[in-house]
Formats: structure tokens, sequence, C-alpha cells
């Protein structure tokens, strides 16, 4: 017997970017697929994405139905997890069960597993990244890129900003997911197993992670002392074998390719 037909996929991956959560999802939802990578021009991403989407960011999916020639193109990380999770991801461990039994289309009627897959979806993008990109663009004020003359003002301004909006921002959301984490009653966000929310968080936790010391200063220990559940986490999907998996299919490609953001975000 044949076998069945399936649309055409292709990611179009920009180095030190969330394209590696997407790369990490199709290899978990074995999903056959295109990979074509891009290098960055000046931290930026090349002109060449504009040609896929108007916005030229990365990542970009296009999706090829069976039996038509026009793609699908996605953009944004949350939305592109949705719709592979929706299309590709159900009867797996990586979208969790939506209704309990007997509770199918009834408000209320939702898994504990599903909404916490739901939320984490809209958290990623709506809190954790904003925060983040803001950490990441004021540490830039404090680099020798800015000149030296300013450079004490701008860094005096940044340190402000660190004290009374990111740090305690940071330490709100790390708390947050510390008791995520307590609750969930497995080693994952949802539960015991992987899901697409754990693969579309991973990038932004596996970059931060030794950032997040010098967001301010903390208490005896730092922060792996006062949240040790979320740095075991953050290790655990730096470790599992999927994420390893898609690290080494961009090395293979080109190994000049780099996966994360450098170190200090």
């Amino acid at each position: 017997m044949a076998s069945e037909a399936q649309p055409k996929v292709k990611l179009y991956w920009l180095e030190q970017s969330r394209a590696q959560n997407i790369l990490w999802l199709l290899e978990e939802l074995k999903i056959p697929y295109e990979l074509e990578t891009f290098h960055r021009v000046n931290i930026m991403a090349p002109p060449e994405l504009k040609k896929i989407h108007p916005l030229g960011k990365s990542p970009l999916l296009s999706i090829t139905p069976v039996g038509s020639t026009e793609p699908i193109i996605l953009a944004e990380s949350g939305f592109i997890t949705q719709y592979l999770s929706e299309h590709f991801g159900q009867g797996t461990t990586l979208v969790p069960k939506r209704y309990k039994e007997g509770q199918e289309g009834k408000v209320g009627g939702e898994t504990e597993e599903w909404l916490r897959w739901q939320y984490v979806l809209h958290y990623v993008e709506g809190t954790l990244m904003p925060m983040l990109l803001m950490a990441m663009v004021l540490g830039t004020l404090k680099g020798p890129k800015v000149p030296f003359f300013i450079r004490p003002i701008t860094t005096m301004v940044v340190n402000q900003i660190f004290s009374r909006i990111v740090f305690p921002n940071t330490k709100a959301q790390l708390g947050f997911l510390e008791q995520q984490l307590a609750t969930s009653g497995g080693d994952y966000l949802c539960g015991s197993e992987l899901t697409s929310a754990d693969v579309l968080i991973s990038f932004a936790l596996i970059v931060a992670k030794d950032s997040f010391e010098t967001f301010g200063t903390w208490e005896a220990g730092g922060p792996k002392a006062l949240f040790p559940k979320v740095f075991a986490y953050i290790d655990r999907l730096e470790s599992h074998p999927g994420y390893k998996k898609s690290v080494q299919k961009v090395k293979d490609i080109d190994s000049s390719l780099g996966i994360l953001f450098p170190s200090k975000i």
C-alpha cells in the first residue's frame, strides 16, 4: 500500500533565534520537513526573509497542503506551535487531552493539563518574552558599542530600570514557574510528559539561565537556590534527546551557525 500523502513543510531557520523551538517541535512530531538556514547580518535577520514574510523575522514555516501548490506561511512562534500541535500533535503526549471523560464540549470540562498547556502557549509570548527582550535590549546600553563618554549615563539609567522593573519582574516570573512545576504532578509544566508548551518555552529559558544572576542583587545562593525546580527543569530541557537532536541537525548543515544568543543577555 502506498504511504499517505503528507503536506510539504519547510522551516526557515535563523541562527540565534526561537526557530530552534520549532525545529525541535518538528522533530518531536516526526513531521517530514525541509530546513533552510540563515545567518544574521549585523545581529539582524537578513533581508531575504522579507521575501517570505513582510516582517522578515524568524521562525517562519511554510506548509503546502496535499493537492495544493500554494503554501500557507506561518509566523510567530506561539502561532506556529499551536498550529502544528493542533494538526499534527493530536493523540500524542505533546498535546494534553482536552476534556475530562463525559465533559466533552462543556465549559469547565477541560483537563488541568490542557488548561496549563493552553495558558503556557500564551504566557510565553505575552509575559515571559517581553521581559527577557527588555533585559536584552537594556543590556546593550551598558555595552562597549555605547560611546564611552555617555556610557556612565546610560548605565545609570539602565541599572535603575533593572532595579525597579526587570529584577522584580524576573523574581515574580521565576517564582511563578517554580510554583507551576511544584504543582504539575510531573517533571514538566503540564504534567509528567513533555508537551509543545515546554518546547516553546525552552529557548528563552536556556538562553537566559546564566544571565538571571546579573539582573540584580539576590539573596544568598542566588536564583538557582531560590528556584531549584526551575533550574532543574531548564537542565532537563537542555539535556532532552529531542533538543540535542535539533541542535545537531543544524550543526550538521553548517557548523558556523549559532544556536543560542551570546551567554550574556
